[in-house]
């Protein structure tokens, strides 16, 4: 019998500021059962998209992907903040509420054609996922899907991200 996931979601409100509402996955993190069908629901999607390469934004887009990626057999590409990564990189930069970030991916990372999923912890307004996206396409590769354990629906991340497929294991 498949798990509610949202039973792994712990909220905090006022945090880290007054008014959010964080949504910690780290109860789902520590709970191997949990962990493992949420990291399966996405291994399945990724299987259907023919996925060739998995990427993820610094840093619990690596908790998510990685374990994807390892259990398909193919490669997981970081997207790295600023000074995190040696050699050369192609750079794509996204607003943030008081100022602009940007993430960093090794140039020979995604090859020109490959089918890249693109996964994080959570969609938001859409910033870091769209940055990561842009890195993708820089380097030649299709994006075929994006995959998250939590969307907040209320930022309107989809917003920014569409035209591409998508997939939330919970929405809030």
């Amino acid at each position: 019998m498949a798990l509610d996931l949202n039973d792994y979601i712990a909220s905090y409100k006022d945090f880290p500021e007054k008014g959010i509402m964080f949504r910690d996955i780290s109860p789902l993190l520590e709970d191997g059962q949990a962990y493992k069908q949420a990291t399966d629901e996405i291994v399945n999607y990724a299987r259907e998209r023919k996925v060739d390469m998995v990427v993820g934004p610094e840093a619990r887009g690596f908790i998510v992907g990685c374990p994807v990626a390892y259990d398909l057999g193919i490669g997981f590409a970081p997207a790295r903040k600023k000074g995190k990564l040696p050699g050369k990189t192609v750079k794509a930069s996204y607003g943030l509420e008081y100022g602009e970030s940007s993430l960093y991916l090794h140039e020979g990372a995604v090859k020109p054609g490959q089918r890249v999923l693109v996964t994080d912890d959570l969609l938001a307004t859409g910033g870091t996922i769209s940055a990561t996206i842009e890195l993708v396409e820089d380097l030649g590769g299709i994006v075929v899907g994006t995959a998250f354990l939590i969307e907040l629906a209320d930022l309107h991340g989809r917003d920014k991200i569409k035209g591409y497929d998508m997939l939330s294991l919970m929405k809030y």
